[in-house]
């Protein structure tokens, strides 16, 4: 097993002191307990220092002279300030904020220093008198074994080693009913042993209660927090499609206004169901080239905001599916100047805090909630999530009870041991794996384009006309591709990458491929895509006519709560009449259900909403497309594809919205 490195980088711009220190730390690392592999090295000019951490993943802290000098005539030894330590400190948290940093001062200067530095980021200070190598050892090795600590998931690993036998649930019991079954010990041999063995109950009570943690789930949720520069942390094993209903539950009372992007995770239109919100759907951009939807434009949103100034809250995408990233201060803060919440949902942009090429985050654009699939693009594993809290007014006792209400009292241990992990593993090696990543990003795109035919779809590719003035940022993980030139439909391709090459891509429009990069990806998978789409452009196949999908149609009326449409009996009315054609009775009728086909994954109708003859014309064109489309929500009575629509009688006893 590889064992760790953790450089600590000293920064003073007296040689000899600088030798001296640097000597006195690596012998005391050298006689003492250093499971982390700590070695000391050190730089002259603030400069350097900035360097340094902007090239070596590894560093993992710094000790910093309280006033960096330099030369100003090297005859008279006179001395110019460089920097102090109040610059280089913001300009070393601006970039890599997970890094711990100490402050070497003077005893005479001390109070001043520490005055001047009272609301950074600085977790100490050393005498630089002292030379106490061993006592500074110390105090640097504990503070990085801080941040290495994963308290739920040594606390799991240390009870599976205990070996109790186990007189509760789950019935498996440590893997015990599978491990000599004839029937079913593959299962066990398949997935291995410590995850039966890990597999346990809120019957231990030293592994705490994420329903009420106390203990170690505390912990990790304390330490979580301060990894993502939160006020306060929360695991879900739920995923974040329920992190999203949480926060709706928690901040929509039923009739309370939202805003939101109408290409919002199918989750935040059912957390508008079980809330009894009143949304306000706000239509996405579109790249009507390549049926890409980008974030709603920056206008939209301030006139959104400014016609609701009423709305409870408002939640956005950021990045979305595609990378498409969102200029969130501005937005933020015209709707906390309305007193509207933001929740910001990060399902694909959880690992952006560790890196500069990615931030601001939603949290430190100014956002009161964020919601984070650590599962998706961390080392976490499926349906692992994490629910951000930066809210001044968050209510803990009525989140907590939401919380609850959507989560299993028999949790997963292992998802929210993989959250604990996750998270340590960011704060320690994320910016050098996301560094990576970046590279890889670049090499893959270079890589693409070179095959001649296909195109990876850069920024001004991707934004549709009306957000090309709105800041938006491009994700450089998401790597969109052309494959129009290619000579199979995107079908042909992902199977023809599929079965012939091992691949398998994340999704696809009618004329594009999306490859997902993350901290995961190595040098040898780009190698064998490469490969794989160089070899099919050499087979110089003649383009084939694709087919576009047609665009949604922009959003109609909204004519009830959705919760109270979808909670009618309703009744079904079939989408074709006897002759085949579009039902004219659906016309101005109310949708009871949310229908949503996928890709691209955006509700053509929600509960409470009126059907047009386009919207029906448009759910038609999907159900016969040549592209295999799934069409959430659709009801057949036996081949006849059907809606389920709010009955006259119904429609009387509902009050009806204001327009």
């Amino acid at each position: 097993m590889k064992k760790p490195v953790s450089r600590i980088l000293l920064i003073n711009d007296e040689k000899l002191i600088l030798k001296e220190f640097i000597k006195g730390l690596n012998a005391a690392a050298k006689s003492m307990e250093n499971p982390l592999g700590i070695v000391f090295s050190g730089v002259t000019t603030a400069q350097e220092a900035l360097q340094s951490i902007e090239q070596d993943g590894d560093i993992h802290g710094l000790v910093v002279d309280d006033r960096l000098y330099t030369l100003k005539n090297p005859g008279k030894h006179a001395r110019d300030l460089q920097m102090t330590a109040l610059e280089l400190v913001q300009k070393i948290t601006h970039f890599r904020p997970e890094l711990n940093i100490y402050i070497l001062i003077a005893q005479e200067q001390e109070d001043e220093v520490v005055d001047a530095l009272f609301s950074e980021t600085v977790d100490g200070y050393f005498y630089r008198e002292e030379r106490d190598y061993r006592g500074m050892y110390r105090i640097l090795n504990a503070q990085l074994q801080e941040k290495a600590r994963t308290p739920f998931y040594d606390q799991l690993k240390h009870y599976v080693l205990m070996a109790k036998d186990a007189w509760h649930t789950p019935g498996h019991s440590s893997g015990d009913s599978l491990r000599d079954s004839p029937w079913v010990s593959d299962f066990y041999e398949f997935i291995g042993e410590h995850i039966f063995r890990a597999d346990l109950s809120v019957s231990v009570p030293m592994l705490d209660s994420l329903m009420e943690p106390a203990g170690v789930i505390a912990e990790a949720q304390k330490i979580a927090a301060k990894a993502f520069g939160a006020r306060r942390t929360f695991f879900a094993t739920n995923g974040t499609s329920t992190a999203n209903k949480v926060i709706f539950q928690t901040l929509l009372a039923p009739g309370n206004k939202l805003l939101l992007d109408r290409n919002c995770h199918k989750s935040v239109h059912h957390g508008v169901v079980l809330s009894g919100a009143h949304p306000v759907y706000l239509d996405s951009s579109v790249n009507k080239k390549f049926n890409i939807y980008g974030p709603v434009p920056k206008q939209t949103l301030f006139k959104a905001i400014e016609e609701h100034s009423d709305a409870q809250a408002l939640i956005l995408t950021n990045c979305t599916y595609d990378g498409l990233r969102y200029d969130l201060p501005p937005i933020i803060e015209a709707a906390h100047a309305k007193g509207i919440k933001v929740i910001i949902d990060e399902a694909w942009y959880g690992f952006a805090r560790f890196h500069p090429a990615f931030r601001p985050t939603a949290l430190e654009a100014g956002a009161d909630y964020a919601t984070q699939s650590t599962h998706k693009v961390l080392s976490a594993f499926s349906q692992s999530s994490m629910i951000h809290v930066n809210d001044p007014d968050f209510n803990e006792h009525l989140f907590r009870e939401n919380f609850n209400m959507h989560t299993s009292t028999s949790p997963q241990y292992s998802m929210i041991a993989s959250l604990d992990v996750a998270r340590m593993q960011a704060m320690l090696e994320g910016y050098k794996l996301l560094s990576r990543t970046l590279d890889l990003a670049q090499e893959i795109r270079a890589q693409i384009n070179s095959t001649g035919v296909f195109q990876v779809l850069e920024l001004s590719d991707l934004l549709p006309d009306e957000i090309k003035h709105d800041d938006i940022q491009l994700d450089p993980t998401k790597v969109t591709v052309d494959i129009s030139r290619c000579g199979f439909t995107v079908e042909e391709l992902i199977r023809e990458l599929f079965e012939r090459f091992n691949i398998q891509v994340e999704k696809s429009t009618f004329n594009t491929l999306t490859l997902l990069l993350t901290i995961g990806t190595t040098r040898s998978k780009v190698s064998r895509l490469y490969d794989a789409l160089m070899r099919i452009a050499r087979e110089n196949r003649a383009p084939q006519r694709l087919y576009q999908t047609a665009e949604i149609p922009r959003f109609t009326e909204l004519k009830y709560l959705p919760r109270d449409a979808f909670y009618c009996g309703g009744e079904l009315m079939p989408l074709l009449d006897e002759q085949d054609k579009i039902n004219a009775s659906l016309n101005g009728r109310v949708c009871a259900d949310q229908i949503t086909p996928y890709p691209p994954g955006i509700p053509v109708l929600v509960p409470g909403q009126v059907i047009t003859q386009a919207i029906a014309q448009y759910l038609i064109s999907m159900l016969r497309s040549q592209k295999h489309i799934e069409v959430h929500g659709i009801v057949y009575d036996g081949y006849l594809p059907c809606l389920r629509l709010l009955t006259t009688t119904e429609e009387r006893t509902l009050k009806q919205l204001d327009k």
